[in-house]
């Protein structure tokens, strides 16, 4: 079984969820600080809030900061620069985890809520409305459950919807290319220091 790791990027924490691709269930949910966020990108963290080790996810898919044709704050650029980070981490893994680089794709948040919604303009209650039509319809609290009886968004809350909203976008796209209609989607790929020495020996 093979997972996406998807990330509602902040200034200062991210909300993250591992997908299962097959099903499309979140096995692992959290909103992280990103330091912490980033050394389990890098490293494979083994810790009490660790996400990654168990699952090995082979794409990390990253809501990408649009500018929306408004001035942006600090906040923002911050943000930015995180997720430039968080980039820079799947490039250099630790292959002790990882069997090469996670491949790195960047979803703008308009296409996801046109792809989920309908609308650009569509509001956060409307993508949870959306996303609990389509996994956990006619269930009581949104789908949440309970302690003993956990639904599929058991542990839900705040932005973990919108990570979980750029994980279902990528792969609703793997099996229907169409669903972005702009085609905006940026897709990073790097090689394994393996691959990148044999490389330079076939060119040399």
């Amino acid at each position: 079984m093979s997972y996406i790791l998807a990330i509602d990027p902040g200034n200062t924490k991210s909300a993250v969820a591992i997908l299962d691709k097959e099903y499309y269930r979140s096995v692992k949910h959290d909103i992280l600080d990103n330091h912490e966020l980033l050394s389990q990108i890098r490293f494979g963290y083994s810790g009490p809030n660790s996400l990654l080790p168990f699952y090995c996810p082979d794409t990390i898919v990253i809501e990408r900061i649009t500018g929306y044709n408004m001035g942006v704050g600090q906040t923002v650029f911050d943000t930015c620069v995180w997720i430039g980070r968080f980039i820079e981490a799947a490039r250099t893994v630790d292959y002790n985890t990882y069997h090469r680089p996670p491949t790195v794709v960047l979803l703008p948040r308009p296409e996801i809520k046109l792809h989920l919604c309908g609308s650009m303009r569509a509001k956060d209650k409307d993508i949870i409305a959306a996303l609990v039509d389509r996994f956990a319809p006619g269930a009581k609290n949104n789908g949440k459950g309970t302690k003993s009886d956990p639904g599929w968004f058991y542990g839900f809350h705040a932005d973990i919807w919108s990570a979980y909203a750029v994980g279902v976008t990528y792969l609703d796209w793997l099996i229907d290319k169409r669903i972005l209609k702009n085609n905006k989607i940026e897709i990073i790929k790097f090689d394994s220091p393996k691959q990148e020495k044999q490389d330079k020996e076939e060119t040399a």
